[in-house]
């Protein structure tokens, strides 16, 4: 994993920002008409959201290394690293449909499909594992994304995660005598212990979402 290429390109996003405030420009026309049940403090809403935004697109390096260590572990490296690695592209050569975009502004779509491929990755593993490749939870996080990028480019990136993922991670992958040893790990008390220290992406960023209004106002 080129991780610290990844790196290198998002500090050069952060500078982007501080000397242009994009971001924050293009923030302020989705957050007349977020949807309601997105959650911001009442003071700073949009300082909220440059956060949230800031955080997401940093957390990706994070997120794909610890993904891969666990792979790793888990045994199933030759699967999962080819897909982790498009998730990298995404960034490192991003898709033909994100022309033009630049800085953190741009650099939301290329993390929003990092982090959606990985919680694709996370659904697979949930499914023959009973628990995620890796704890950290981006679903909520996600989401918010999803509404910031707004419709319907959000749903063509979507589109680019499934094309990615389909026939990467099949079910033969999970059927591996070291897959099926370390499932036996995922149970112990130490492992569900640590995970508890992972907290919801989202939440550590001040934005929360309240599924329920989601539900009533749809």
């Amino acid at each position: 994993m080129n991780t610290p290429a990844l790196r290198e390109l998002i500090e050069r996003a952060h500078q982007h920002e501080a000397s242009t405030g994009l971001l924050a420009r293009h923030l302020e026309r989705p957050l007349s008409r977020l949807h309601p049940s997105i959650q911001l403090p009442a003071q700073d809403g949009l300082g909220v959201l440059v956060r949230f935004v800031t955080a997401y697109v940093a957390q990706v390096p994070d997120v794909l290394e610890a993904a891969y260590a666990v792979a790793r572990e888990a045994g199933i490296e030759a699967q999962v690293k080819p897909v982790l690695k498009v998730a990298e592209q995404f960034f490192l050569q991003p898709p033909a449909l994100m022309a033009g975009h630049e800085g953190l502004d741009g650099l939301l779509d290329e993390a929003y499909l990092a982090h959606r491929l990985v919680e694709e990755v996370n659904d697979r593993y949930i499914t023959h594992l009973g628990q995620p490749l890796i704890p950290l939870d981006t679903t909520v996080a996600n989401l918010i994304a999803h509404q910031l990028i707004g419709e319907p480019f959000a749903n063509q990136l979507d589109e680019a995660v499934h094309h990615a993922v389909d026939g990467m991670l099949g079910d033969d992958a999970f059927a591996q005598d070291s897959v099926l040893a370390y499932r036996e790990r995922l149970a112990s008390p130490q492992t569900e212990a640590a995970w508890k220290r992972w907290p919801c992406l989202s939440r550590q960023l001040g934005v929360d979402l309240r599924l329920d209004e989601s539900r009533a106002a749809s």
